[in-house]
C-alpha cells in the first residue's frame, strides 16, 4: 500500500491492514500454544498465553469479522463497477465471510480448553485442531491482504475511502442521549 504515513492514516483500509498483524501475532502464538508440551500443574507461561489468546479472540477477532462484513465488504461491494468488478468482489467476499465462520466454528472447538488452560486447569488440549486453526488464520489473512485489500482499495477510490473512514469512525463512536426539553 502506501508508504508515506500520513497518508496510511486517512486510508481507512489500513485499520484492517494493522488489525491483521496483530491477528497473525497472535495466531502465530497458537501455533505455539499447540506444540507445546502441556503438563500438570499447568505453568504460568501456558495460562498467559491462554488467557491472551481467549480474550484476543472475544476481543478483536471477532469484532474484526463484523467491521469487515458490515462495513468493509458493504462499501466495497456498493463502489464495485457493474459487471465484472462487482462480481469479482462478491466471489472474494463470499469466500472470506465463508471462512470467517469456518474459522468461529474451529475456535469454538478449542475454546472451552483455552478458558481452562488460562485458569490454570489441565487439559487432554486438541492440538492438531489449533494448529490447523492457525493455519487456515493465517492464510485468510494472507489472501485479504494480498488480493481482497487492493482490490477494495482499487474499487473505492477516494470517494468510497470517504465514506469507509466515516463508517469506521461512527461505529467507534460512542452515541449519547441527547436531552430534550
Amino acid at each position: 500500500m502506501n508508504n508515506n504515513k500520513n497518508a496510511d492514516n486517512d486510508n481507512p483500509l489500513m485499520d484492517f491492514t494493522n488489525c491483521h498483524v496483530g491477528i497473525i501475532k497472535n495466531f502465530e502464538q497458537l501455533r505455539v500454544l499447540a506444540t507445546t508440551t502441556i503438563s500438570e500443574p499447568v505453568t504460568q507461561d501456558i495460562k498467559q498465553m491462554a488467557a491472551q489468546l481467549y480474550g484476543f479472540f472475544h476481543e478483536v477477532v471477532l469484532t474484526h469479522h463484523e467491521e469487515e462484513e458490515e462495513e468493509l465488504f458493504s462499501v466495497v461491494i456498493d463502489c464495485a463497477k457493474r459487471g465484472e468488478e462487482t462480481s469479482k468482489a462478491k466471489k472474494m467476499i463470499k469466500q472470506l465471510t465463508n471462512e470467517h465462520r469456518m474459522l468461529e466454528m474451529q475456535w469454538k472447538l478449542i475454546e472451552p480448553d483455552i478458558k481452562q488452560l488460562a485458569k490454570g486447569k489441565p487439559v487432554i488440549f486438541d492440538q492438531a485442531m489449533a494448529l490447523r486453526l492457525a493455519d487456515n488464520y493465517l492464510q485468510h489473512a494472507q489472501f485479504e491482504e494480498r488480493e481482497f485489500l487492493p482490490l477494495s482499495a482499487e474499487i473505492l477510490g477516494d470517494k468510497g475511502l470517504s465514506s469507509l473512514g466515516m463508517s469506521i469512525h461512527m461505529r467507534h463512536t460512542p452515541l449519547g442521549v441527547l436531552n430534550y426539553m
